[in-house]
């Protein structure tokens, strides 16, 4: 009779079980180091600080540890500029891939960019991994 009592427990228990395993299984070693940015495409002059005509934006980063599966994202976004929304996001890319050396790249679209504060968020397989700020002057 206890043994029919404690089966709800003993099977509650290893569903939990199960469903951490689970869960882990989707985890990755996959990490992002040396993320900067630079002021061409070459990765020549890394910088903090873009002028309004720079004709466009590279943060570069190593990824390791990843299999070729892996997905890394970047969203840009405006932080905060004088007239304009803060927290914009202006535009994101993805790429999918193993270990190596990726950049994102983002290409000025007007005249100018907007005098004011900005970011490139990075994700490693949806989970967001690191924020490279810069600004423009």
């Amino acid at each position: 009779m206890k043994l029919k009592k404690l089966f709800p427990v003993i099977l509650f228990i290893t569903v939990l079980v199960l469903a951490s395993l689970a869960c882990n299984l989707n985890a990755t070693t996959a990490n992002i180091t040396n993320a900067h940015l630079s002021s061409d495409k070459d990765d020549t002059q890394q910088t903090t600080v873009y002028a309004v005509d720079a004709p466009g934006f590279f943060c570069y980063f190593d990824l390791n540890n990843a299999p070729d599966s892996t997905v890394v994202k970047g969203t840009w976004t405006l932080v905060s500029a004088e007239g304009y929304e803060a927290n914009s996001e202006i535009d994101s890319a993805e790429i999918t891939g193993g270990s190596n050396t990726y950049y994102f790249s983002l290409d000025r679209s007007g005249d100018s960019w907007p005098v004011g504060k900005y970011k490139i968020d990075l994700y490693i397989d949806g989970k967001m991994v690191q924020t490279v700020e810069f600004e423009v002057q």
